[in-house]
């Protein structure tokens, strides 16, 4: 089955993230593809590349980024929801005149036709709230 996942809850206020990562897992284990994950409202903070938990606590960023990588998973975050957050790839960072960028590796930011696109090529688009 083609899943895609939609998850807007903070990753160190919420457990909808951790929950959201569990269930990847999950479902690649059982043999399910993810078409994508979109990340919107404060679930973009799992794409800035600063967050740096304490050492006895799981660093839930990085462990998107290692998913996205070993399985070719798609980590897209909502522009709009990003930019409020302060969380900008360099050509954001260019458009804004700003010093630096700070999205973390494996993560893109694109729109929300990502996930009207990620609804109409999955089987079933689940959704991780607050």
């Amino acid at each position: 089955m083609q899943l895609s996942l939609l998850i807007l809850g903070s990753p160190y206020s919420s457990q909808s993230v951790a929950t959201a990562l569990r269930f990847a897992n999950a479902a690649i284990n059982s043999g399910h593809q993810l078409y994508r994950i979109f990340f919107y409202h404060d679930a973009v903070n799992c794409a800035n590349a600063l967050i740096t938990p304490p050492q006895d606590e799981q660093n839930i960023p990085e462990q998107w980024q290692q998913l996205a990588k070993e399985h070719n998973v798609d980590l897209v975050i909502c522009i709009a929801s990003a930019l409020k957050r302060g969380i900008i790839n360099d050509t954001e960072a260019k458009r804004y005149d700003k010093q630096a960028s700070n999205l973390a590796e494996n993560f893109e930011i694109s729109g929300l036709g990502q996930l009207v696109d990620a609804t109409i090529h999955s089987d079933r688009l689940i959704t991780f709230g607050p």
